[in-house]
């Protein structure tokens, strides 16, 4: 029993290290040094007497994220407001559970008094996990002007999206605005494999050059973190 607990606080503090965007180390702190590790995580970054109560919902959501489903649904029967509506949705999307979110986020845009970004951002990343790219487009147009949308996850599909679709001109467009040094690996690794299966072999061999070149100065955490990217950007160069 205590080998369990010790794994669920390990489990809750990595959880809430992801989500709040910690620096990496805390991930070793907690995974090599189980209960000390992980105290000192929750002290440090976690607990004050106000939001104990989140802490204690985030630790359910990590053992059993199919409750706190159930208990939002039960929220927005009781009050359909837009709040609600999105944490369900929020909930549902990080369940994986992905025609639901859609479900949930399109009911929010029913509320015009709302701004309608986050909604549509998500369901920008809920389509194309579906391989839908007429969606993705479809959602694009209404908020590839706003500023969030500059650099972000969702121009990133959005350009893949139009690739998919024949429009490779369109897609480069967007997909070279994310392309910023020592950072979006896996984006510029994708936008490496565009070049390469558009015939501009130099071009990606370029790209997967400065990757490589980058990943040498990376922090040990950072190697690790993206890992599987630089592995697959080293077999790329060498077949290339």
């Amino acid at each position: 029993m205590f080998y369990y607990l010790i794994v669920a606080l390990q489990a809750f503090c990595i959880y809430h290290a992801y989500k709040n965007s910690k620096p990496y180390y805390w991930y070793f702190v907690v995974l090599f040094i189980p209960v000390i590790g992980s105290l000192i995580y929750i002290i440090t970054q976690v607990y004050n007497q106000n939001n104990a109560e989140k802490i204690q919902e985030e630790i359910t959501t990590v053992l059993n994220p199919t409750k706190r489903i159930k208990d939002l649904e039960k929220k927005l029967e009781f009050v359909d407001t837009y709040t609600n509506r999105i944490e369900l949705a929020d909930a549902y999307f990080s369940n994986k559970d992905i025609p639901n979110a859609i479900i949930s986020y399109k009911k929010t845009l029913e509320d015009t008094v709302q701004d309608d970004l986050y909604a549509r951002q998500n369901l920008m990343l809920c389509y194309f996990q579906l391989k839908d790219y007429n969606a993705v487009i479809e959602q694009a147009e209404f908020i590839k002007d706003k500023s969030e949308f500059k650099g972000s996850k969702q121009q990133f599909c959005y350009g893949l999206a139009l690739n998919e679709l024949g429009k490779p001109d369109e897609a480069e467009a967007q997909l070279k605005q994310i392309d910023r040094p020592y950072s979006n690996y896996a984006e510029r690794l994708e936008l490496a494999k565009f070049y390469v299966e558009n015939n501009r072999t130099s071009e990606g061999k370029e790209l997967l050059n400065e990757i490589s070149t980058e990943s040498l100065r990376l922090t040990k955490p950072n190697r690790k973190l993206y890992g599987a990217t630089i592995v697959e950007v080293e077999r790329m160069l060498s077949a290339l």
